[in-house]
C-alpha cells in the first residue's frame, strides 16, 4: 500500500482549532487531503483513536465511555478555541464525551453522526447482534479486488490512488470496527442528554447509509445548532471534494468560535454558513 503523504503541522496561532475525529474503519488519514486546504485562520488537527488506523486496541478502552475519554485525552493538548468535529462514529463519541466533560470543547461540528434509527435499520441490528458478520464486512471492504467497485459506489469524484487506497486499507487495520457496532445501540442514543455548546450539524444531501433525514434526531440534542446540508455530497467529501469540505468546516468553525466568545470579546471574521 502507498501511504498518503502526511500533512504539515497546523498553525498554532489559528483563530480556531478543529480536532477532527474519524468514523468507523478510518483514522487521521481520512482528513489528509483536506487538512492542507484549510485557510490560515482555521487549523485542523486529525487524530486516530485506539483500535483504528493501525493503532492497537487498548485493553483498558472497552466501553463507549472509555473510547470517549480516550478521545478527550487526545483532544486536550490542542489549543483553544478548540472545536471537536466528528465524522460518523466520531460524532457519536463526541456526544458521549460531552455528557461527562462538556468543557473539553468550545464548540462542536457533527458530520453525519451515527445514532439515529438504530432500532429501525436492519444492517446495524445484524452487525450489532453478529460480531462475526461485522468482521466479515470489514474484510470485504478492505479487499483489494473490491476496491474499484466500492470506490465508484462511495466516492462522488476522482480521488488520488494513495488516498483512495488509504481509505480502504483503514478498514483492514481497524481492530475495533466490530466493537463499535456493538457499543452504539438504541439504548445509548435514547439516554443522551442535550449538549449546551455552540454546535453545527453538517450533512451531505446524497448520503445513503446515514440518510440526511436523520439530522432531525440530532437537533433536539443540540439546541440552536446550525444545520448545513450540502448538495452533491455523499459520505466522504473530505476525500472526494476536499476543498469544498475545508471551506464548509472553516465557515462553521468561525461562526461557532464567535458564538462561544464573550460578548465583549472581538468577533472572529468570517461568513455565515451558506
Amino acid at each position: 500500500m502507498t501511504a498518503a503523504t502526511p500533512s504539515p503541522p497546523p498553525p498554532a496561532d489559528a483563530a480556531a482549532h478543529v480536532v477532527a475525529v474519524h468514523g468507523n474503519g478510518g483514522g487521521a488519514e481520512r482528513f489528509a487531503r483536506a487538512a492542507p486546504l484549510m485557510p490560515d485562520d482555521v487549523a485542523l488537527h486529525p487524530i486516530t483513536l485506539p483500535g483504528f488506523g493501525g493503532r492497537p486496541a487498548d485493553p483498558d478502552v472497552v466501553t463507549l465511555r472509555d473510547h470517549a475519554q480516550a478521545l478527550g485525552a487526545l483532544a486536550a493538548p490542542v489549543p483553544r478555541p478548540r472545536l471537536l468535529l466528528g465524522h460518523g462514529i466520531g460524532g457519536s463519541l463526541i456526544l458521549e464525551l460531552l455528557q461527562s466533560e462538556p468543557d473539553v470543547a468550545d464548540g462542536i461540528i457533527l458530520h453525519a453522526p451515527v445514532g439515529a434509527d438504530l432500532d429501525a435499520r436492519v444492517v446495524p441490528r445484524l452487525l450489532r447482534e453478529r460480531p462475526w458478520l461485522a468482521d466479515a464486512l470489514r474484510r470485504a471492504i478492505a479487499a483489494r479486488p473490491l476496491r474499484p467497485l466500492l470506490a465508484r459506489a462511495a466516492l462522488t469524484g476522482p480521488v488520488p490512488a494513495e488516498h483512495r487506497d488509504a481509505l480502504f486499507e483503514g478498514y483492514r487495520r481497524a481492530a475495533s470496527f466490530a466493537l463499535m457496532w456493538r457499543l452504539l445501540d438504541p439504548a445509548w442514543f435514547e439516554a443522551l442528554r442535550p449538549v449546551a455548546r455552540p454546535a453545527a450539524l453538517l450533512w451531505g444531501e446524497r448520503e445513503r447509509v446515514l440518510d440526511v433525514r436523520q439530522v432531525r434526531a440530532f437537533t433536539g440534542l443540540l439546541p440552536g445548532a446550525a444545520v448545513r446540508t450540502v448538495p452533491g455530497w455523499d459520505h466522504f467529501p473530505m476525500l472526494d471534494q476536499p476543498q469544498a469540505w475545508a471551506d464548509e468546516v472553516a465557515a462553521l468553525a468561525r461562526v461557532l468560535v464567535a458564538a462561544h466568545a464573550p460578548a465583549d470579546a472581538p468577533s472572529v471574521a468570517g461568513e455565515e454558513p451558506r
